[in-house]
């Protein structure tokens, strides 16, 4: 299995690290030629803005959009859940535009208020998940096939739609595997069909 990893800023190197423990092929992506072939991709925490006009500059987008119209998995954490929404509060331009979510930009505060907490994800089991937030965006709202998969206070901060999973936090940064493998188990389903 072949996992591309949005390089173009961010926390990339460590999604790559988490994926290639679990035994996959990670690869970094900055060209639209580097998502060939990919089971799946990840975004990364990072900026959303840079992200999103970095994706654009080197014609990333329309070949995402075709990976996650093709049933293949797609993963954003942090900045990356922002890139994938349909909706960013107080914002007109989206960037990918996949998921059917309202995102809270910074919803936790600046880089200072950074911390760690843990968090109830069923689908991962009853072990709680030691999340980091970073200046971590929230979902405020969610479309009807969205599934919500963790709350930090009342906040929404997991979510999966079909073949498209997002967080507000780094599951990256952590040692915890769970939520790298719950994405490629997500990969090895559309692998099957």
């Amino acid at each position: 299995m072949k996992i591309a990893v949005i390089a173009v800023q961010g926390a990339f190197r460590e999604h790559i690290q988490a994926l290639r423990q679990l035994g996959v092929d990670a690869v970094e992506a900055r060209r639209a030629s580097e998502l060939e072939n990919a089971d799946g991709v990840v975004i990364p925490g990072g900026e959303s803005t840079a992200i999103g006009k970095l994706m654009r500059e080197y014609d990333m987008v329309e070949p995402i959009r075709e990976i996650a119209e093709e049933g293949k998995p797609i993963f954003g954490t942090c900045a990356g859940m922002i890139v994938l929404a349909k909706r960013i509060e107080s914002e007109e331009t989206v960037h990918l535009g996949l998921m059917d979510v309202m995102v809270n930009r910074n919803s936790f505060g600046r880089q200072r208020d950074s911390f760690e907490a843990d968090l109830d994800i069923p689908v991962l089991g009853e072990t709680a998940f030691p999340a980091v937030f970073i200046r971590a965006p929230h979902i405020a709202a969610v479309g009807d096939q969205v599934e919500v998969l963790a709350r930090y206070q009342d906040r929404i901060v997991a979510v999966r739609q079909g073949n498209l999973l997002a967080t507000s936090f780094h599951p990256e940064l952590t040692g915890d595997l769970r939520l790298h493998q719950y994405f490629l188990n997500l990969s090895r389903e559309s692998v099957a069909k």
